[in-house]
C-alpha cells in the first residue's frame, strides 16, 4: 500500500510540474488516502504483535 502511495505522489508531482492541476490534485488525494490507510494498518498490526495475537502465537501453542 505504501508503494502505491509513493507512486501516486510521484504522479502528482510530475502532473503538477507539467501543468495538469486537476490530475495532480486527484493523485495527491489518492496518495494521502493510501498513506493514511497504511499508517492505520501499521499501527493495528504493531499493537496486535505487541499483544501476541496472530500466527506467531498460534505456531508456538
Amino acid at each position: 500500500m505504501l508503494k502505491y502511495a509513493i507512486i501516486f505522489a510521484i504522479v502528482s508531482l510530475i502532473a503538477g510540474a507539467l501543468g495538469f492541476g486537476g490530475i495532480a490534485a486527484g493523485a495527491a488525494g489518492i496518495a494521502k488516502l493510501l498513506f493514511g490507510l497504511f499508517l492505520i494498518l501499521a499501527v493495528v498490526f504493531l499493537v496486535l504483535a505487541a499483544l501476541g495475537i496472530g500466527a506467531a502465537k498460534k505456531a508456538l501453542d
